[in-house]
């Protein structure tokens, strides 16, 4: 190729790329003309749900266009993103999952029918749930280290309950034994609320698991809280510590985003970022939505999403190779 003919072909790229750049622009200041469809890859009901149809019906006011939940529970969350990876990306097809999807499927499963860090472009975070470590009443351990030298003490010998395998309820505890020696025997359930009628019959004896849930039967008395897994205390119940107090660096927490798939245009994704944002400043939307399943914000930009995805993915990566953590 001649230069003069070099310099045109760059010349005509640059058109291009100006071309579909305005373009994008033009999308974006139309978006939407349609309903969205918005897939939830878990069953109704828990957090995640709750929070897409939360978020759904607000954005859907904000935009001018409905917004259709659509569950598509199976296989930890693969099926939903399977289905969202594979979609058109013209933001009419998003998703709201869990953290399990980005960073933990990648290293639990052998064969994933998407990529974590390449199928998706990352819109907004949206919520974080911390954890609670609880135990059954009759454990005599009433803080976190006296659980711990009660571990060491008769290795094997405490159960605990997980709502699945590499569910964060299962990999917050193989955390909790790295960073300290303990030993403990998982038990597996199909969901936290299976898990936790056991727990309170005295059929296992501890867990890690979404504060929300166990908040009634921790008040009358039928469960014991040692610690929560949040960075700092909750303003809600400031005698009760963190699990860091004992283990620093320790956090156990779920958080939720919203994705769209990649390749969606810039000005999409930043229009769809900055109405969420705004919804999640709400102090009605806070009061109705996230306060009473103890839900913390973490709303931002597509960048700031993407962070978080990179850190945890590398350090879920870890703990699940260090444990051996599969799942067939």
């Amino acid at each position: 190729m001649t230069r003069a003919a070099f310099t045109r072909f760059i010349a005509a790229a640059a058109i291009v790329a100006v071309v579909a750049a305005l373009a994008a622009e033009a999308s974006a200041q139309t978006y939407p003309q349609r309903p969205i469809r918005v897939v939830v890859p878990f069953a109704p009901g828990g957090i995640t749900d709750i929070l897409a149809r939360a978020l759904g019906q607000r954005l859907g006011e904000a935009l001018g266009q409905p917004i259709v939940v659509d569950n598509r529970p199976g296989a930890n969350s693969q099926l939903g993103a399977e289905i969202v990876a594979r979609a058109a990306p013209d933001g009419y097809t998003l998703m709201v999952s869990a953290d399990t999807t980005f960073v933990m499927n990648p290293h639990l499963y052998a064969r994933l029918g998407y990529d974590a860090l390449k199928d998706f472009v990352p819109v907004s975070g949206l919520g974080i749930s911390p954890q609670a470590l609880v135990v059954h009443p009759s454990l005599p351990a009433k803080s976190v280290s006296e659980l711990v030298a009660l571990a060491r003490a008769k290795p094997g010998e405490i159960t605990y309950g997980t709502f699945g395998v590499g569910s964060s309820g299962h990999l917050n505890i193989e955390l909790m034994q790295s960073l300290t020696g303990a030993r403990f025997t998982a038990v597996h359930y199909k969901g936290a609320a299976p898990a936790l009628t056991d727990l309170i019959g005295g059929h296992i004896r501890m867990m890690i698991v979404s504060i929300g849930l166990i908040t009634q039967a921790w008040q009358t008395g039928e469960l014991k809280v040692l610690g929560f897994g949040s960075t700092e205390r909750i303003d809600r119940f400031p005698d009760v510590p963190t699990i860091a107090e004992t283990l620093p660096g320790f956090e156990a927490a779920s958080w939720y985003g919203l994705v769209a798939p990649a390749g969606t245009p810039r000005p999409i994704v930043d229009k769809l970022s900055a109405a969420t944002r705004r919804i999640f400043a709400e102090p009605e939307f806070r009061d109705r939505f996230l306060a009473p399943n103890m839900i913390f914000s973490i709303a931002g930009t597509p960048e700031e999403f993407a962070a978080r995805i990179r850190s945890d993915h590398a350090k879920w990566g870890k703990v699940i190779r260090d444990a051996n953590v599969k799942v067939e």
